[in-house]
């Protein structure tokens, strides 16, 4: 839920100030800030939780803790990339394997439990997919409309 906050907040944020700037509403490259925010914001979370977030991933993948780093540090780049215009389409099609990617970890972590801010096993469980699925098929969507469809 506090991607999607940050996400939104970010998005109007962006859209007042490119107004205020550009004179007019931006709402592509304020998409793309509010993504690229969103992102940032994510990766913290590999760093702060990367006990819990390894817990994600089943115990037969090797170098968990190494693998969260490197996703956190990989969100980070990615985030800038979508902000330069010669990297914006390699980052965005990037990000959508990326979020495809992260749905078999967030599948895992419901079955098990797993709450990757505590690293404990009472996380919500299944009911946590209802709205996690739909969630990255939404950013899925944002990253389509504002960096491959313009």
């Amino acid at each position: 839920m506090k991607p999607l906050l940050v996400l939104l907040v970010s998005f109007f944020c962006a859209l007042i100030l490119t107004k205020f700037i550009q004179k007019e509403f931006n709402v592509l490259l304020s998409a793309k800030i509010a993504m690229s925010i969103m992102l940032c914001f994510t990766a913290i979370g590999h760093f702060v939780f990367t006990e819990g977030m390894s817990l994600m991933l089943p115990s037969f993948i090797p170098w968990r803790e190494p693998i969260i780093y490197l996703t956190g540090v990989l969100e980070i780049l990615l985030a800038i990339g979508l902000l330069i215009p010669k990297y914006s389409v390699w980052s965005a099609y990037l990000l959508i394997g990326f979020f495809v990617l992260m749905l078999p970890a967030n599948i895992y972590a419901s079955i098990h439990k797993i709450n990757y801010q505590t690293g404990t096993f009472d996380g919500p469980g299944l009911a946590y997919l209802w709205f996690r699925i739909p969630l990255q098929i939404f950013f899925i969507i944002w990253i389509y409309l504002s960096c491959l469809r313009a």
